[in-house]
């Protein structure tokens, strides 16, 4: 049996309409086409979605764009491994002072518990950088627990052989 996929193993898929790029090194990159989500593993673009967001993307989904994001919210609930990665941290959120939006902490706060609460997982990263190295991270375990998976069910079909 082959050994666990290695993260350099694995390639990344950014679709074609991402326009500010995570590193998500040790992965590999291509640019294709995703249903939802910015980011998924080669093969698993079925399965596993993320999401991207800048801190004025989120707050635009919060406000103008609100009804066109909860569509994108309800397709992403629809993978097995999905999640919505946002470029900023629970402090910005709770401070409020947006530049240049009409979104306050509350309406903000309340979104991300919102999603949540409809079963979309939504890490707060910080920075564009940190956000990255995230999304490399649970791109990799995501292909791997699914590989585990894989593994066991060719096994338990040898077994019962």
């Amino acid at each position: 049996m082959r050994a666990e996929p290695k993260p350099e193993e694995l390639t990344a898929i950014v679709d074609t309409r991402e326009q500010t790029l995570w590193d998500v090194a040790p992965l590999q990159v291509e640019r294709g086409t995703l249903t939802t989500g910015d980011y998924s593993i080669k093969g698993l673009e079925s399965i596993v979605a993320i999401e991207r967001k800048s801190l004025p993307d989120f707050l635009a989904c919060c406000g103008r764009e609100r009804e066109r994001f909860e569509r994108e919210v309800q397709r992403l609930l629809a993978y097995p491994h999905r999640a919505l990665i946002i470029e900023t941290s629970w402090p910005v959120l709770l401070a409020g002072n947006f530049e240049r939006s009409q979104i306050t902490a509350s309406v903000a706060t309340a979104s991300v518990l919102s999603w949540i609460g409809q079963g979309l997982p939504v890490l707060l990263a910080n920075d564009h950088e940190q956000a990255g190295k995230a999304a490399a991270k649970l791109l990799f375990l995501c292909a791997r627990r699914r590989w585990r998976e894989a593994r066991a069910l060719i096994q338990a079909t040898e077994n019962a052989s």
